[in-house]
């Protein structure tokens, strides 16, 4: 069972020539409405990569709500831990540029209501996956892998969006996953030695004993165990919309570990995943299936 603590939105998404600059307004070519939340995203990659999932979050009482719901009761997501908030359901607005790459704001709404009690009646069991993103409050979060290690669980925190004062929480999952700019920052707060991100990161892996991996979008991904690096390649893709790749490949990567796979080839598995969603727009439509995750790692 892979469990996913976190955000879930209903995403406003306007394809632009280029993004606008401060007071500056931009034709759109295209608009589209897709589900998506950091949470949710990840939730629908780790279902689509065949692992049983539930989601612990919440939306509002509003039109909005079943539409960010579709795809994941489509995959069969339990979604019996999904709360209805006052709150609104969460919106994030995006603008995708010609080079595929985006800017995005979030009104966080109900995911800002899922705090600790949500987790009061969540059971954990040994071997089972904990995967957590910053979307939800962080005290949510630190609750969340306070109550894995006991349980045995192997918990999972996705660093995004990157929160300064998410630092402290960093040394209390099993698995770390960030992007370069988010490692890079925590590594300064956290006050990392080295003189380089890889050297920094067997240090972040030594001094805590737990696993820390870094995506480097095109460049693929690199992973540092307490003696060793495990380094694997994006596949060769010319992106259309790289909003849900890291999503993407955090819920490939939950799956594989749930799956027993070794560190390497969960790795590989997630990038090759993360990759492939590149081809796509929007965030969840672009998640692929399992099989053609495979197919292209046999290719």
């Amino acid at each position: 069972m892979i469990t996913v603590v976190g955000s879930i939105n209903l995403d406003l998404i306007a394809n632009v020539e280029r993004l606008p600059a401060p007071g500056e307004t931009v034709p759109s070519s295209l608009f589209q409405t897709s589900p998506g939340g950091k949470g949710a995203n990840q939730a629908l990659a780790a279902a689509r990569a065949r692992g049983k999932v539930r989601m612990v979050g919440a939306v509002g009482k509003d039109a909005f709500a079943a539409e960010a719901l579709a795809l994941l009761k489509e995959a069969q997501v339990d979604l019996s831990k999904v709360r209805e908030a006052h709150a609104a359901t969460g919106i994030a607005l995006i603008f995708v540029d010609a080079a595929a790459e985006n800017v995005i704001v979030i009104a966080s709404g109900a995911n800002g209501t899922v705090l600790p009690g949500d987790l009061a009646m969540l059971d954990l069991g040994k071997g089972e996956v904990l995967l957590l993103q910053h979307e939800v409050p962080l005290e949510t979060v630190e609750a969340a892998l306070d109550k894995a290690r006991p349980a045995g669980a192997v918990s999972i925190l996705n660093t995004a969006p990157y929160r300064p004062e998410a630092a402290a929480l960093l040394p209390k999952a099993d698995y770390v996953v960030a992007n370069e700019t988010e490692f890079d920052l925590y590594a300064r707060a956290l006050g990392l030695s080295g003189g380089d991100r890889e050297a920094r990161m067997r240090s972040f892996a030594f001094s805590t004993g737990r696993t820390v991996v870094v995506t480097l979008g095109g460049q693929g991904v690199v992973a540092a165990t307490g003696d060793q690096l495990h380094r694997v390649p994006a596949l060769p893709v010319t992106p259309v919309d790289t909003v849900g790749a890291g999503d993407t490949f955090c819920g490939y990567f939950a799956a594989a570990l749930s799956e027993g796979l070794p560190l390497e080839q969960a790795l590989r598995r997630a990038a090759a995943a993360g990759s492939l969603a590149c081809l796509k727009n929007g965030a969840q439509p672009a998640i692929p299936l399992r099989q053609e995750v495979d197919q292209a790692l046999s290719g």
